[in-house]
């Protein structure tokens, strides 16, 4: 099964968007190697939306780029869990 939204990097965009939610059964069709891209994609989705810092009085959008920060952590923590219960 090919990735969601079709590549790595457009699902990982999409996570962090809010517009893909992330469950165990997301990742039941992917290999190992499509797993590994989609980890890779999504650490560096997190580095960019990390360098980005907004104003520090600008309260809307802090708050939004914690929630893609916390989507994609959260998916980065599903994943794992994912792996190491099914050792891949």
């Amino acid at each position: 099964m090919a990735i969601p939204g079709g590549s790595a990097f457009s699902y990982a965009r999409d996570i962090a968007e809010g517009f893909q939610t992330v469950t165990e059964r997301s990742f039941k069709g992917l290999t190992k190697p499509e797993m590994d891209q989609l980890a890779f994609e999504i650490d560096r989705a997190l580095r960019d939306i990390r360098a980005e810092q907004p104003a520090t009085d600008d309260l809307p959008m802090i708050q939004a780029r914690n929630r893609k920060i916390q989507r994609l952590n959260g998916a980065m923590v599903m994943m794992r869990s994912y792996r190491a219960k099914v050792r891949i």
